[in-house]
């Protein structure tokens, strides 16, 4: 099968290096295509930039559009030795903008990637000039589906050993049919998942070692954040509720009016809590927007930097 990348993008995958949390220089996937000014798209828990598949051709005819895999994830490095620390994707978000953009950047970020971009316009705004988030774990008060609660729950050293042993690569027609099951379950049509999808969605999880402990350790910090919030402890995700008032960029929230991950309300208090925002309910969509819905996110995006003089 044709490598995606180069198929995307001119240079195919390029590499950059960060310093990431712990002062460790890491390797961080990425492609471009377009020219003009940038436009950022950050991906969700588990996935990596092939989500933004259906995006990436149609917006760089107007932008130049830069997708990346966060530490961890798809081509980029899984520094296997090393534990995170919670809010570790902000600060690499934040090397990575300064890295790669000139200007303060247009940033379309789904699910998780769009919790980090919250955080990004309220710690460091200038990095923004326009923040478009769909369908994001801001409200949320629990992992929305069993298999990341699994994960969440399983420990890292387990997680290490199957990693080792390479027996997602040795079971690779089953976690492909899991993982298929699973990914059409967030579609509202779930027959335009085709063959080739499957393929490059669980290409990271069966061919590159330490995907699955990274994307477990990131559940695992997530669960942790959720009990905080619940027991009122000290937590990030209060944090980022409580200054989404100083959100000062144009906003633009899209939900997907049948996400059972989380609910429309969720859109609704967002759009509520940040002042230059608006929000757009999106038609017969579930969870997965970039994929399910892209012709709709892709017109709203343009319309909404038309209308913002971006």
């Amino acid at each position: 099968m044709k490598d995606w990348w180069q198929a995307t993008f001119p240079q195919g995958r390029q590499s950059l290096i960060i310093t990431d949390t712990h002062g460790y220089p890491v390797q961080i996937a990425y492609g471009e295509v377009g020219t003009g000014k940038p436009l950022v798209f950050l991906h969700g828990m588990g996935s990596w930039s092939y989500n933004w598949r259906h995006s990436i051709a149609p917006l760089s005819q107007y932008f130049r559009v830069i997708c990346f895999d966060a530490k961890g994830y798809g081509f980029s490095e899984k520094p296997g030795l090393r534990r995170e620390q919670n809010g570790h994707q902000l600060i690499e978000l934040e090397r990575i903008l300064q890295a790669l953009c000139d200007q303060p950047a247009v940033i379309v970020a789904e699910s998780l990637g769009g919790l980090v971009a919250l955080a990004l316009a309220e710690h460091n705004p200038q990095l923004i000039a326009r923040l478009i988030v769909i369908n994001v774990p801001i409200f949320t008060e629990g992992l929305p589906h069993w298999a990341m609660w699994i994960l969440a729950k399983t420990p890292l050293e387990i997680l290490q050993t199957i990693d080792s042993l390479r027996l997602a690569y040795l079971f690779a027609p089953l976690v492909r049919e899991i993982m298929a099951i699973e990914r059409r379950r967030v579609l509202f049509d779930p027959s335009i998942l085709t063959t080739e999808d499957v393929y490059w969605i669980t290409y990271p999880f069966i061919e590159l070692p330490g995907t699955i402990v990274k994307v477990a350790e990131e559940l695992q910090i997530a669960a942790q954040e959720i009990e905080n919030w619940q027991n009122n402890k000290p937590n990030m995700l209060s944090s980022i509720q409580n200054n989404l008032g100083n959100i000062k960029c144009p906003t633009l929230i899209m939900w997907g009016d049948k996400d059972s991950w989380f609910p429309t309300s969720h859109g609704e208090k967002l759009h509520q809590s940040i002042p230059l925002s608006q929000l757009k309910i999106i038609d017969n969509c579930y969870h997965d927007a970039s994929a399910g819905s892209s012709e709709v996110v892709n017109a709203a995006i343009i319309e909404f930097l038309q209308k913002t003089n971006f």
